[in-house]
Protein backbone atom coordinates (compact mmCIF):
# COMPACT_ATOMS: atom_id res chain seq x y z
CA UNK A 1 0.00 0.00 0.00
CA UNK A 2 3.02 2.41 1.22
CA UNK A 3 4.87 1.76 -2.41
CA UNK A 4 1.53 2.66 -4.30
CA UNK A 5 2.05 6.33 -2.98
CA UNK A 6 3.45 8.72 -5.60
CA UNK A 7 5.62 10.61 -5.84
CA UNK A 8 4.16 13.47 -6.88
CA UNK A 9 1.18 13.40 -3.71
CA UNK A 10 4.52 13.74 -1.08
CA UNK A 11 5.30 16.98 -1.96
CA UNK A 12 2.13 18.10 -0.40
CA UNK A 13 3.67 16.50 2.84
CA UNK A 14 4.67 19.32 5.39
CA UNK A 15 8.08 19.63 6.97
CA UNK A 16 7.51 18.97 10.35
CA UNK A 17 8.18 22.25 12.80
CA UNK A 18 8.57 21.98 16.89
CA UNK A 19 5.02 23.77 17.09
CA UNK A 20 2.99 23.96 14.21
CA UNK A 21 -0.14 25.78 13.54
CA UNK A 22 -2.14 22.85 13.59
CA UNK A 23 -2.41 19.28 14.75
CA UNK A 24 -5.02 16.85 13.66
CA UNK A 25 -6.12 14.15 15.86
CA UNK A 26 -7.51 10.89 14.63
CA UNK A 27 -8.45 8.02 16.18
CA UNK A 28 -8.21 4.87 14.00
CA UNK A 29 -9.75 1.30 14.48
CA UNK A 30 -9.99 -0.80 11.39
CA UNK A 31 -9.44 1.97 9.02
CA UNK A 32 -6.92 0.52 6.44
CA UNK A 33 -8.91 1.02 3.30
CA UNK A 34 -9.42 4.65 4.21
CA UNK A 35 -5.87 5.44 5.99
CA UNK A 36 -4.28 6.55 2.59
CA UNK A 37 -6.50 9.01 0.88
CA UNK A 38 -7.79 10.47 4.41
CA UNK A 39 -3.77 11.62 4.73
CA UNK A 40 -3.63 12.73 1.54
CA UNK A 41 -6.76 15.00 1.54
CA UNK A 42 -5.68 16.42 5.12
CA UNK A 43 -2.63 17.25 3.42
CA UNK A 44 -3.32 19.01 0.41
CA UNK A 45 -6.19 21.19 2.18
CA UNK A 46 -3.85 22.25 5.22
CA UNK A 47 -0.96 22.90 2.25
CA UNK A 48 -3.40 25.27 -0.11
CA UNK A 49 -4.42 26.86 3.26
CA UNK A 50 -1.04 27.60 4.14
CA UNK A 51 -0.80 26.20 7.90
CA UNK A 52 1.87 24.44 9.30
CA UNK A 53 0.39 21.43 10.76
CA UNK A 54 1.36 17.13 12.30
CA UNK A 55 -1.45 14.78 11.38
CA UNK A 56 -1.03 12.29 15.08
CA UNK A 57 -2.94 8.99 13.90
CA UNK A 58 -3.94 6.80 17.39
CA UNK A 59 -4.47 3.45 16.65
CA UNK A 60 -6.75 1.64 18.63
CA UNK A 61 -6.37 -2.00 18.62
CA UNK A 62 -6.61 -2.28 14.82
CA UNK A 63 -6.85 -5.98 13.72
CA UNK A 64 -7.43 -5.11 10.36
CA UNK A 65 -3.81 -4.09 9.42
CA UNK A 66 -4.22 -0.50 9.98
CA UNK A 67 -1.16 0.01 12.77
CA UNK A 68 1.31 -1.58 10.61
CA UNK A 69 0.13 0.53 7.29
CA UNK A 70 0.47 3.10 9.82
CA UNK A 71 4.15 2.55 10.70
CA UNK A 72 4.78 2.74 7.51
CA UNK A 73 3.13 5.43 6.41
CA UNK A 74 4.70 7.39 9.61
CA UNK A 75 8.32 6.27 8.12
CA UNK A 76 7.82 7.74 4.85
CA UNK A 77 5.87 10.72 5.15
CA UNK A 78 7.21 13.79 7.05
CA UNK A 79 4.03 14.97 8.49
CA UNK A 80 2.68 11.83 10.36
CA UNK A 81 3.20 10.76 13.88
CA UNK A 82 1.96 7.22 14.55
CA UNK A 83 0.91 6.46 17.89
CA UNK A 84 0.25 2.79 18.59
CA UNK A 85 -1.50 1.51 21.68
CA UNK A 86 -1.23 -1.81 22.77
CA UNK A 87 -4.91 -2.96 22.78
CA UNK A 88 -8.24 -1.07 21.94
CA UNK A 89 -9.21 1.44 24.91
CA UNK A 90 -11.63 2.97 22.99
CA UNK A 91 -12.30 6.12 20.99
CA UNK A 92 -11.47 8.62 24.44
CA UNK A 93 -8.49 6.56 25.46
CA UNK A 94 -7.34 7.56 21.66
CA UNK A 95 -7.91 10.76 21.70
CA UNK A 96 -6.19 11.52 25.22
CA UNK A 97 -3.42 9.90 23.89
CA UNK A 98 -3.55 12.33 20.67
CA UNK A 99 -3.55 15.26 22.48
CA UNK A 100 -0.69 14.08 25.05
CA UNK A 101 1.46 14.29 21.93
CA UNK A 102 -0.41 17.37 19.97
CA UNK A 103 2.08 20.32 19.63
CA UNK A 104 0.27 22.23 17.58
CA UNK A 105 -1.29 25.87 18.76
CA UNK A 106 -4.88 24.62 17.67
CA UNK A 107 -5.87 21.36 17.99
CA UNK A 108 -8.31 19.87 15.93
CA UNK A 109 -9.77 16.21 16.17
CA UNK A 110 -12.09 13.87 13.20
CA UNK A 111 -12.75 10.63 12.63
CA UNK A 112 -10.48 8.31 10.24
CA UNK A 113 -13.56 6.66 8.22
CA UNK A 114 -13.38 9.49 5.84
CA UNK A 115 -16.89 10.68 6.94
CA UNK A 116 -15.88 13.88 8.02
CA UNK A 117 -14.64 16.05 4.95
CA UNK A 118 -10.69 17.82 5.71
CA UNK A 119 -11.86 20.44 2.94
CA UNK A 120 -14.40 22.34 6.54
CA UNK A 121 -11.22 22.31 8.12
CA UNK A 122 -10.02 26.11 7.40
CA UNK A 123 -13.51 27.06 7.61
CA UNK A 124 -13.90 26.26 11.27
CA UNK A 125 -10.15 27.54 12.11
CA UNK A 126 -11.58 30.78 10.86
CA UNK A 127 -14.60 30.23 13.15
CA UNK A 128 -12.18 29.56 15.58
CA UNK A 129 -10.05 33.42 15.15
CA UNK A 130 -13.46 34.97 15.92
CA UNK A 131 -12.84 34.55 19.72
CA UNK A 132 -13.96 30.89 20.60
CA UNK A 133 -11.87 28.15 22.39
CA UNK A 134 -13.82 25.92 20.72
CA UNK A 135 -15.67 24.86 17.60
CA UNK A 136 -18.17 21.95 16.98
CA UNK A 137 -18.73 20.80 13.62
CA UNK A 138 -22.47 19.96 13.10
CA UNK A 139 -23.60 17.05 10.37
CA UNK A 140 -26.52 19.10 9.52
CA UNK A 141 -26.80 16.97 6.72
CA UNK A 142 -26.04 13.44 7.98
CA UNK A 143 -25.96 10.90 6.18
CA UNK A 144 -26.78 7.65 8.22
CA UNK A 145 -29.59 5.28 8.58
CA UNK A 146 -32.38 7.09 10.11
CA UNK A 147 -33.71 4.82 12.62
CA UNK A 148 -30.19 3.38 13.63
CA UNK A 149 -28.44 6.42 13.76
CA UNK A 150 -29.90 9.92 13.70
CA UNK A 151 -33.03 9.57 15.69
CA UNK A 152 -31.15 8.47 18.97
CA UNK A 153 -28.42 10.75 18.19
CA UNK A 154 -31.04 13.66 18.01
CA UNK A 155 -32.66 12.35 21.28
CA UNK A 156 -29.30 12.34 23.07
CA UNK A 157 -28.21 15.25 21.81
CA UNK A 158 -31.44 17.06 23.50
CA UNK A 159 -30.92 15.17 26.66
CA UNK A 160 -27.69 16.08 26.75
CA UNK A 161 -28.26 19.59 26.55
CA UNK A 162 -30.98 19.73 28.70
CA UNK A 163 -28.64 17.97 31.58
CA UNK A 164 -25.30 20.10 30.81
CA UNK A 165 -26.52 23.58 30.01
CA UNK A 166 -24.64 23.22 26.55
CA UNK A 167 -26.84 23.32 23.50
CA UNK A 168 -25.12 21.49 21.04
CA UNK A 169 -27.39 20.37 17.46
CA UNK A 170 -24.31 17.10 16.96
CA UNK A 171 -22.19 16.15 20.18
CA UNK A 172 -21.41 13.04 18.34
CA UNK A 173 -19.47 15.14 15.50
CA UNK A 174 -15.95 14.57 15.70
CA UNK A 175 -15.29 17.27 13.66
CA UNK A 176 -14.37 20.01 16.49
CA UNK A 177 -11.48 22.57 16.82
CA UNK A 178 -9.79 23.40 19.77
CA UNK A 179 -7.49 25.67 21.45
CA UNK A 180 -4.58 23.81 22.89
CA UNK A 181 -4.54 25.49 26.63
CA UNK A 182 -7.91 23.98 26.79
CA UNK A 183 -7.21 20.91 25.62
CA UNK A 184 -4.53 21.14 28.39
CA UNK A 185 -6.91 21.65 30.69
CA UNK A 186 -9.47 18.78 30.15
CA UNK A 187 -8.73 15.08 31.57
CA UNK A 188 -10.71 12.13 29.61
CA UNK A 189 -11.77 9.48 30.67
CA UNK A 190 -14.30 6.59 30.19
CA UNK A 191 -16.33 7.41 27.19
CA UNK A 192 -16.38 11.25 27.99
CA UNK A 193 -15.29 11.91 24.59
CA UNK A 194 -18.46 12.50 23.11
CA UNK A 195 -19.23 15.28 26.05
CA UNK A 196 -16.48 17.18 25.06
CA UNK A 197 -18.01 20.88 24.50
CA UNK A 198 -19.73 20.51 27.75
CA UNK A 199 -16.55 19.96 29.85
CA UNK A 200 -14.90 22.57 28.03
CA UNK A 201 -18.04 24.45 29.52
CA UNK A 202 -16.99 23.95 32.72
CA UNK A 203 -13.18 25.00 31.73
CA UNK A 204 -15.01 28.37 30.97
CA UNK A 205 -14.87 28.06 27.20
CA UNK A 206 -16.54 30.02 24.32
CA UNK A 207 -18.46 27.39 22.46
CA UNK A 208 -20.23 27.71 19.05
CA UNK A 209 -20.93 25.09 16.27
CA UNK A 210 -21.21 25.21 12.34
CA UNK A 211 -22.41 22.88 9.67
CA UNK A 212 -20.57 20.42 8.07
CA UNK A 213 -20.29 18.08 5.43
CA UNK A 214 -20.94 14.47 5.81
CA UNK A 215 -20.32 11.69 3.79
CA UNK A 216 -21.87 8.38 3.31
CA UNK A 217 -19.33 5.63 4.88
CA UNK A 218 -17.46 3.99 1.35
CA UNK A 219 -14.69 1.69 3.19
CA UNK A 220 -15.08 -0.36 6.40
CA UNK A 221 -17.77 -1.10 9.04
CA UNK A 222 -19.12 1.79 11.81
CA UNK A 223 -17.81 0.81 14.83
CA UNK A 224 -21.19 2.33 16.67
CA UNK A 225 -24.05 1.14 17.79
CA UNK A 226 -27.26 1.00 19.88
CA UNK A 227 -25.46 -0.84 22.44
CA UNK A 228 -23.55 2.75 23.47
CA UNK A 229 -27.05 4.16 24.97
CA UNK A 230 -26.07 3.32 28.42
CA UNK A 231 -22.50 3.97 28.65
CA UNK A 232 -24.01 7.70 27.20
CA UNK A 233 -26.59 7.83 30.22
CA UNK A 234 -23.93 6.68 32.65
CA UNK A 235 -21.13 9.37 31.53
CA UNK A 236 -23.79 11.99 31.52
CA UNK A 237 -24.50 11.84 35.19
CA UNK A 238 -21.03 12.28 35.58
CA UNK A 239 -20.73 15.36 33.37
CA UNK A 240 -23.76 16.52 35.58
CA UNK A 241 -21.97 16.27 38.51
CA UNK A 242 -18.70 17.62 37.46
CA UNK A 243 -20.59 20.37 35.94
CA UNK A 244 -22.56 21.37 39.04
CA UNK A 245 -20.75 19.57 41.93
CA UNK A 246 -16.89 19.80 40.83
CA UNK A 247 -15.56 21.79 43.85
CA UNK A 248 -18.50 21.72 46.15
CA UNK A 249 -19.40 17.92 46.68
CA UNK A 250 -20.26 18.61 50.48
CA UNK A 251 -23.24 20.68 48.84
CA UNK A 252 -24.89 18.04 47.23
CA UNK A 253 -24.23 15.37 49.73
CA UNK A 254 -24.37 17.37 52.49
CA UNK A 255 -27.79 18.58 51.32
CA UNK A 256 -28.93 15.21 51.09
CA UNK A 257 -28.02 14.17 54.39
CA UNK A 258 -29.77 17.02 56.06
CA UNK A 259 -33.22 16.46 54.49
CA UNK A 260 -32.88 12.44 55.07
CA UNK A 261 -31.75 13.17 58.52
CA UNK A 262 -34.33 16.18 59.43
CA UNK A 263 -37.26 13.50 57.70
CA UNK A 264 -35.84 10.74 59.96
CA UNK A 265 -35.83 12.51 63.37
CA UNK A 266 -39.31 14.15 62.51
CA UNK A 267 -40.67 11.21 61.93
CA UNK A 268 -39.03 9.57 65.26
CA UNK A 269 -40.62 12.44 67.02
CA UNK A 270 -44.33 11.36 65.17
CA UNK A 271 -43.61 7.78 66.58
CA UNK A 272 -42.18 9.09 70.33
CA UNK A 273 -45.36 11.63 70.31
CA UNK A 274 -48.03 8.87 69.62
CA UNK A 275 -46.10 6.08 72.13
CA UNK A 276 -46.30 8.53 75.10
CA UNK A 277 -49.72 10.03 74.41
CA UNK A 278 -51.65 7.27 73.02
CA UNK A 279 -49.41 4.41 74.36
CA UNK A 280 -49.70 2.65 70.93
CA UNK A 281 -47.12 0.27 69.58
CA UNK A 282 -45.04 1.55 67.55
CA UNK A 283 -43.43 -1.28 66.16
CA UNK A 284 -44.05 -0.65 62.68
CA UNK A 285 -42.71 0.07 59.20
CA UNK A 286 -42.49 3.80 59.85
CA UNK A 287 -40.36 2.90 63.02
CA UNK A 288 -38.13 0.93 59.92
CA UNK A 289 -38.22 4.27 57.60
CA UNK A 290 -36.95 6.59 60.46
CA UNK A 291 -33.94 4.78 61.02
CA UNK A 292 -33.00 3.64 57.48
CA UNK A 293 -33.19 7.54 56.87
CA UNK A 294 -30.75 8.48 59.83
CA UNK A 295 -28.93 6.42 58.77
CA UNK A 296 -28.54 7.51 55.22
CA UNK A 297 -28.43 10.96 56.26
CA UNK A 298 -25.13 10.34 58.19
CA UNK A 299 -23.92 7.80 55.17
CA UNK A 300 -24.47 10.84 53.09
CA UNK A 301 -22.58 13.69 55.29
CA UNK A 302 -19.66 11.04 55.11
CA UNK A 303 -19.76 10.58 51.31
CA UNK A 304 -19.35 14.97 51.02
CA UNK A 305 -16.53 15.02 53.78
CA UNK A 306 -14.76 11.90 51.52
CA UNK A 307 -15.59 14.07 48.29
CA UNK A 308 -14.00 17.27 49.63
CA UNK A 309 -10.96 15.35 50.43
CA UNK A 310 -10.84 13.85 47.25
CA UNK A 311 -11.57 16.56 45.41
CA UNK A 312 -8.70 18.91 47.61
CA UNK A 313 -6.62 16.14 46.70
CA UNK A 314 -7.25 15.96 42.78
CA UNK A 315 -6.39 19.95 42.55
CA UNK A 316 -3.83 20.35 45.00
CA UNK A 317 -1.32 17.44 43.95
CA UNK A 318 -2.16 18.47 40.25
CA UNK A 319 -1.49 22.10 41.13
CA UNK A 320 -4.54 22.83 39.49
CA UNK A 321 -6.64 26.13 40.50
CA UNK A 322 -10.47 26.23 40.89
CA UNK A 323 -10.29 29.12 38.55
CA UNK A 324 -9.43 29.46 34.80
CA UNK A 325 -7.83 32.70 33.82
CA UNK A 326 -8.75 34.06 29.73
CA UNK A 327 -6.44 36.80 29.90
CA UNK A 328 -4.34 39.59 31.97
CA UNK A 329 -4.05 43.46 31.01
CA UNK A 330 -0.97 44.63 32.34
CA UNK A 331 -0.76 48.07 33.55
CA UNK A 332 -0.33 50.26 30.78
CA UNK A 333 -0.96 47.56 28.25
CA UNK A 334 -3.52 50.04 26.78
CA UNK A 335 -2.91 52.89 25.54
CA UNK A 336 -4.88 55.87 24.41
CA UNK A 337 -4.34 57.46 20.84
Amino acid sequence: MTSSLSTESSKLWATPTLNPDVSIVIPIHNEYENLPRLLETIAGVLKTAQYSYEIICVDDGSTDGSSHLLKELAQERTDLRAIILRRNYGQTAAMAAGFRFAQGNIIITMDGDLQNDPADIPMLIDKLNEGYDLVSGWRKHRQDGTISRKIPSKIANWLIGQVTGVKVHDYGCSLKVYRAELVADMNLYGELHRFLPALAFIEGARITEVPVRHHPRQFGKSKYGIDRTFRVVMDLMTVFFMRKFLTRPMHVFGLLGFFSMLLGVAIGLYLTSIKLSFGESINRPLLILAVVLLLAGVQLFSFGLLAELLMRTYHESQGRPIYRVREIIEPGSVKNS
